[in-house]
């Protein structure tokens, strides 16, 4: 086990961290992989779930302090910033601790699923680290300024409970039922209606930073209007049957 690892099974591609020895810290070499592999995962039109999931105790702990500063040739705001940015619908399945770098990750995914063992937090003011811009806008428009506030400025370790109620977490789930409940929402999330389901993601992301193409979003609408796929959806509603939907 060592650099992230992708697999793709029909539209749900998963990204897996696999450095479970060492709470998954991200090394130079794994931030290359990572976004080659959301550079494969975007180029395939087939895909429209990616889940980011992770082996072991601990979601990761972040990148690894020794290698702050040194040179590479992919910097950790331009993963996270293309995770964000990844065409597919993203979950990340956060079974245990998310610690520094590894809390943007997360926040740069659509959904965030935890279970009881999952805390988190940010100690880059403990490192001296000022944290870059893509980041600290994640954290202010996904869980409002005085969260963030208190999660950049105090290092403040939040448990689990405490991560659904300011909105970390999109969902907690109990027991053992983590696994099993991403999977569901993956293949939920995967039997939607493609233009609409990724063209809304996309969106409302650029209504979050106040950053919409009017014109684009009503391209999108107009194109989905005009689709099979919606066709196809009233057919199916109104023969209360599953749709089949194709994408176009």
């Amino acid at each position: 086990m060592s650099t992230p690892e992708l697999s793709v099974e029909s539209a749900v591609a998963t990204i897996t961290l696999r450095r479970p020895e060492q709470a998954n810290r991200l090394e130079p070499e794994d931030l290359e992989t990572l976004l080659a592999h959301l550079d494969t995962v975007n180029a395939d039109p087939t895909i429209l779930v990616l889940c980011l999931r992770a082996t072991g105790k601990y979601f990761c702990s972040g990148y690894n302090i020794g290698a702050i500063g040194g040179a590479r040739r992919v910097d950790f705001e331009q993963v996270a910033n293309a995770l964000e940015q990844a065409r597919p619908v993203t979950v990340a399945v956060l079974q245990g601790g998310v610690y520094g770098g590894a809390t943007d990750l997360a926040l740069a995914c659509d959904f965030r699923l935890g279970g009881q063992a999952t805390d988190m937090f940010m100690p880059a003011v403990r490192l001296g680290l000022h944290f870059y811009r893509g980041g600290l806008e994640r954290y202010v428009t996904r869980l409002g300024l005085d969260n963030a506030k208190r999660l950049f400025l105090t290092a403040d370790r939040l448990g689990a409970e405490a991560l659904l109620r300011i909105g970390f977490l999109t969902e907690l789930c109990a027991g053992d039922a983590l696994e099993s409940r991403a999977d569901q929402l993956c293949d939920t999330l995967a039997g939607q209606a493609p233009m609409a389901l990724l063209g809304m993601k996309n969106h409302l992301n650029h209504i979050a930073r106040g950053t919409l193409d009017a014109q684009a979003l009503q391209q999108d609408v107009q194109r989905a209007f005009q689709s099979e796929d919606l066709r196809e959806g009233q057919a199916a509603w109104l023969e209360k049957r599953p749709p089949r939907f194709s994408g176009r």
